[in-house]
């Protein structure tokens, strides 16, 4: 007994029956730029936010998080707009 985890586009060589046969999850990005940044920032607990010690090295921790998850964020919202 084991389960299978599959992703798959529609495709003509690819068995219709395996996709029917199958359950269905879907996990869309939250709409807005704020609210795919809170999702990814939900993440985090407060305690792991200020986990390092050196408040120099916290500082710039928090700001590279939060760079990068808004750079995430941008790229999921021009995804809409691109081919």
């Amino acid at each position: 007994s084991f389960r299978l985890f599959l992703t798959s586009m529609p495709a003509p060589y690819f068995p219709v029956a395996v996709l029917q046969a199958g359950a269905k999850l879907t996990n869309e990005p939250p709409q807005g730029l704020r609210a795919n940044v809170r999702r990814s920032m939900s993440v985090f607990t407060k305690e792991e936010l200020e986990s390092i010690e050196d408040e120099e090295k916290s500082q710039v921790w928090r700001r590279l998080q939060f760079s990068l998850k808004f750079f995430h964020a941008i790229i999921q919202e021009r995804r809409k707009f691109g081919p």
